[in-house]
């Protein structure tokens, strides 16, 4: 996430600076590159928000035992993994 975070930040900051930058970031977005980093950037995103519910969950006291915490593990590995597919016909 950091490193998409850098790419974005700088995006945004070369968008402000003219009408031309702004154009050239609508270019390079619209590009291939552009759409993978989109993609992997939304794909890290969500698996950190999923990872994070399954971690309140289980402060909350649900799947601390080795079984039910593996199985969540693989539900949540499941759910990014079709997650990301949508997305990436999503936005490609």
């Amino acid at each position: 996430m950091f490193f998409a975070l850098i790419f974005v930040i700088t995006a945004w900051a070369y968008s402000l600076t003219s009408a031309d930058g702004f154009a050239a970031v609508v270019e390079a977005m619209n590009g291939v590159f552009g759409k993978i980093i989109l993609i992997g950037t939304v794909s890290v995103l969500t698996y950190h928000i999923l990872g994070g519910v399954r971690h309140m969950f289980m402060d909350a006291g649900y799947f601390e035992e080795l079984e039910s915490g593996n199985s969540s593990a693989k539900i949540v590995i499941g759910a990014w993994v079709v997650l990301t597919v949508i997305m990436g016909v999503v936005l490609w």
